[in-house]
């Protein structure tokens, strides 16, 4: 043996030593005490070892500690109810939770911190599994499990498994790129999925991923959690939010920046991040993935605040009519146009759900007979259809797609 192999040795067993003593510390306590005065009193009385955060370390932003905030209570009182009788026992509550937050709000950073405390409070997760899916990037995957082990390494515990996976009291957590989830589909014993900022995942992974996540209730009664800031309309996130009360699985919870305000977060973070275009979707939760590059959002506000009257139709004004068809899950958008004094106005924009052929094309020939002559009709070459031409035809336009 050789004096590197003697020391690797070594140190396996004295991290080995130091991991025990630390899991040992850390079974039968609680996540954190959410009442204040009880939360001091019992940091005194055990020097320290009060709860789960305390022993292991409170999550830190730019360098300084913080809290368990209240807001986070939110999410742990919907997947777990606290037994008054017995503080120490959970009993479920809500098992599959939908969370629409704002970006640095923390609620990834909580969530595997919970998912660690699951493993090591007792030994109910032994020989199972804990997923977090992330978007088609392995480099995510790898952070968000090396975000887990740093939780142990101010303990001297470092861990030898590969980067996507962490081992935990005989519980295996490993993290999946949505577009490698082979493995994913063939688990035995699922008891937690996370599904990170999950409306950022490809569309056409998206209900995929649910179906492999949700096909496990049967089977082992997982946890399943859903976390992200928005993205675009008619994503997962906008699919579940829309479904009923009474079909919808998840318990859904939406919290905007208002919740970190004073918190996580300042007030001047807050001001400053209001100057970004981005803002709305970032920070209040709302579907913004439409806007474009075509235009900066500069020129698209100096368009809005243009004056002038969208019912005022120039007749011998150039006309033209733009589409964008969709049919079944995508939206038919309809734009008409004027060019007067220079300008291109837009005097009529509208979108439509589900629409079938008969109803576009009267609302097409309305809108003819409603501005007079068009020039020209421009449609989207990603789904032109025969009767595009046969309209053209009747209404004796230029068609271009």
């Amino acid at each position: 043996m050789t004096f590197k192999d003697l020391q690797k040795l070594v140190q396996s067993e004295s991290g080995s030593k130091e991991q025990n003593e630390l899991f040992e510390r850390l079974k039968n306590k609680p996540f954190w005490i959410w009442n204040i005065q009880e939360h001091k009193q019992e940091d005194i009385k055990t020097k320290g070892d009060c709860c789960f955060n305390h022993i292991i370390g409170l999550p830190r932003k730019e360098k300084l500690e913080k809290p368990i905030f209240d807001y986070e209570k939110l999410l742990y009182d919907s997947l777990l109810i606290l037994d008054v009788s017995n503080p120490l026992q959970h009993s479920f509550k809500h098992k599959h939770l939908w969370v629409k937050k704002a970006t640095g709000l923390g609620v990834t950073e909580f969530f595997l911190r919970f998912m660690a405390w699951l493993c090591l409070r007792n030994d109910s997760y032994r020989n199972s599994q804990f997923c977090i899916v992330t978007g088609p990037n392995q480099d995510i995957a790898i952070k968000l499990i090396r975000r887990m082990k740093a939780l142990f390494e101010p303990h001297n515990i470092i861990f030898d498994s590969k980067e996507t996976v962490l081992e935990l009291n005989g519980c295996r957590i490993e993290a999946y790129p949505s577009n490698h989830i082979d493995a994913f589909r063939a688990l035995d014993n699922p008891k937690f999925i996370l599904l990170d900022e999950a409306d950022f995942f490809p569309k056409f992974q998206q209900e995929d991923i649910r179906h492999v996540s949700e096909r496990y209730i049967a089977k082992s009664d997982p946890y399943i959690v859903m976390v992200s800031t928005p993205n675009s309309p008619l994503g997962l996130f906008e699919a579940i939010e829309k479904e009923s009360e009474e079909s919808c699985i998840y318990k859904r919870l939406l919290m905007d920046y208002t919740y970190g305000l004073g918190k996580i977060y300042t007030d001047k973070e807050i001001a400053k991040a209001k100057q970004s275009p981005s803002f709305e979707r970032e920070y209040n939760l709302k579907y913004l993935g439409l806007i474009g590059n075509a235009f900066s959002q500069q020129s698209i506000d100096n368009s809005i605040s243009a004056d002038y009257n969208p019912d005022r139709i120039n007749p011998n004004a150039k006309k033209s009519i733009g589409i964008d068809p969709g049919f079944g899950s995508s939206k038919f958008a309809i734009v008409v146009t004027q060019y007067v004094d220079g300008k291109i106005q837009i005097i009529y924009a509208d979108e439509f759900d589900r629409p079938n052929f008969a109803s576009m094309i009267n609302t097409i020939w309305q809108l003819k007979q409603k501005c007079g002559y068009i020039s020209n009709i421009y449609v989207d070459a990603a789904n032109p259809e025969i009767w595009y031409i046969q309209y053209a035809k009747i209404c004796q336009v230029k068609i271009i797609w």
